[in-house]
């Protein structure tokens, strides 16, 4: 189990030096994302990926969500038509809920994919000053070393707290 931990840097500078005492910390590399706005070179740094940046798995779990339970309702109007009623079923109903949760979750990722992720929305006014954010994932018990060790070298950097819930894949 892990926590994500948030902190915003003032500019690239700090951030590589951070990066580097994680790394000596024995946080992997995968663990350690950096965030800027567009035009800021963040060089060799992580950078956030797609998931991470972006609302794509809030969007697909919508999708599939939505699109599921369209199909299914589809399926039980269709099972009330005098000609397909007798053909469709239970299996047919549960095809259709299935292909559709499948086809809401291709159509709403597609438009997640462009919508920033919720989940960093208070930290976007920060970004757009040009600071830099910080999201280092770290195990459970390592939570305080890891936030006192960022605190204790680099008075320049905001703890902005931490992330109960983080998706146990990017």
């Amino acid at each position: 189990m892990r926590r994500r931990l948030y902190f915003v840097l003032p500019n690239v500078a700090s951030a590589e030096t951070i990066e580097k005492e994680l790394l000596l910390a024995k946080i992997d590399d995968p663990h350690i994302h950096f965030l800027a706005k567009d035009g800021i070179n963040l060089g060799r740094l992580h950078v956030a990926n797609l998931l991470q940046r972006s609302d794509l798995l809030h969007g697909i779990g919508l999708g599939m969500v939505a699109g599921g339970v369209t199909g299914a309702l589809a399926g039980v109007a269709l099972s009330f038509n005098p000609s397909l009623g007798d053909s469709i079923g239970m299996g047919g109903i549960l095809i259709l809920a299935v292909v559709c949760a499948m086809i809401g979750s291709w159509v709403s990722g597609m438009i997640a994919v462009s919508i920033p992720n919720s989940r960093l929305k208070r930290f976007q006014p920060a970004i757009d000053r040009g600071e830099i954010l910080l999201m280092v994932d770290v195990p459970v018990r390592r939570v305080r070393e890891v936030r006192e060790l960022i605190m204790s070298h680099h008075p320049e950097a905001k703890a902005k707290g931490q992330e109960e819930q983080i998706p146990a894949f990017p």
